[in-house]
């Protein structure tokens, strides 16, 4: 099942349950993906699941807002939101494997210090699409290079 149909699915079981909290989030979802689909062009799963990690992550800095401002009520919405769009998402690198291969990949570049920032990230980045957060690739790349 493509995650279109999945995401379709949802929507109708979320509708049956009464569920508010994954109707609003797997509307928003299925919203994105008909943004992706008015190019005309046919869209791969892998679009899709790039619109969902950009939800995600702005779903995040939403989070890190509201919990700055002190305004918990909002948080815990985005916090159940982000809950539930994680369920559309592989599963995610922990720290260590991520340290694992960002070691391995400095290794393979020859990268002496943060000069070799822009040989080690785009390498990083690209080996662990759509599998580990940036911003956590970004802390252990500059905190072994520094």
């Amino acid at each position: 099942m493509s995650l279109f149909e999945k995401v379709n699915q949802e929507i109708t079981l979320a509708m049956k349950a009464r569920n508010e909290d994954r109707l609003r989030t797997f509307r928003n979802v299925k919203a994105s993906f008909l943004l992706l689909q008015s190019s005309g062009v046919e869209i791969a799963e892998d679009a899709y699941l790039k619109a969902i990690q950009k939800m995600a992550k702005q779903v995040r800095d939403s989070i890190d807002i509201f919990e700055k401002e002190n305004r918990m009520d909002l948080a815990n919405k985005e916090k159940s939101e982000l809950v539930i769009l994680q369920e559309l998402l592989p599963t995610q690198m922990s720290e260590e494997e991520i340290l694992k291969m960002v070691q391995e990949i400095i290794l393979q570049t020859n990268a002496q210090g943060m000069k070799d920032l822009g040989k080690v990230m785009p390498a990083v980045m690209k080996a662990t699409a759509g599998i580990a957060d940036g911003k956590l690739i970004s802390e252990v790349v500059k905190r072994l290079l520094g």
